[in-house]
């Protein structure tokens, strides 16, 4: 079983009219953040299946199928990853974290980080040192600080908020939209579970939050809330 097979496989379902599709909605043109990616054209349940059928790919044939241009094939091989890293035992789970760590130049599309994130990463670091992640959100590239504040969710599932509160105020002012759409993604999530412990931290933040996640951040709340926290 090798890379090739799985490339193989998702090149048989191939469909050049999504994939025109995809490169518009994944913004492939000059100078947008998916510049120059290319696609297949399958959908992400196609992905899926063809990633359980591959579940026991070795990591280094993932790899290759991690680096590979076509955006459908580095998705499932982050899939694969990430179906290995569910339930796997400690040690696999930081071999997995360790190769989705140095090839995140690959994890580049917000689709690709935020399916695979939670798990890979979040998940390993539940009963750990998570300073990794206030290094992923420090450093100069938009995908490590995705990965960095979208990897929160797992810990926001857990109830645990602070991380979450604490990267955000790190990214506060940040200047690209898909880092405003997860912060306040993430934001919302932490409502969800804890509607209290989002107001708390909105009535400090929300006047510097950028409006994109002000808006994911309150978009359950009732209008009157939505209007004052907007108002800020």
């Amino acid at each position: 079983m090798t890379h090739q097979d799985v490339k193989g496989a998702l090149l048989a379902q191939a469909d050049p009219e999504k994939a025109a599709f995809f490169k518009r909605f994944f913004k492939t043109g000059p100078g947008q953040y998916g510049e120059h990616d290319q696609f297949l054209g399958l959908s992400v349940p196609q992905q899926r299946e063809i990633a359980k059928r591959y579940r026991s790919l070795p990591p280094d044939e993932t790899e290759q199928l991690v680096r590979d241009p076509y955006h459908e094939c580095r998705l499932t091989g982050l899939i694969i990853w990430t179906n290995q890293a569910r339930g796997s035992g400690e040690e696999n789970r930081r071999l997995i974290l360790e190769y989705y760590l140095r090839n995140r130049a690959y994890v580049n599309n917000w689709d690709l980080v935020d399916v695979t994130c939670p798990e890979v990463v979040g998940n390993y670091l539940l009963n750990k040192d998570r300073s990794l992640l206030y290094d992923l959100a420090q450093e100069n590239h938009l995908w490590s600080q995705r990965i960095a504040i979208v990897s929160t969710l797992a810990f926001i599932r857990k109830q645990q908020f602070q991380d979450t509160f604490q990267i955000a105020e790190l990214l506060l002012s940040h200047r690209h939209d898909l880092i405003h759409k997860a912060v306040g993604w993430m934001l919302r999530e932490v409502g969800k579970k804890n509607l209290d412990a989002l107001e708390e931290f909105l009535h400090d933040h929300a006047g510097r939050l950028p409006r994109t996640a002000l808006r994911y951040a309150i978009e359950r709340f009732e209008p009157a809330r939505r209007k004052y926290y907007l108002g800020l």
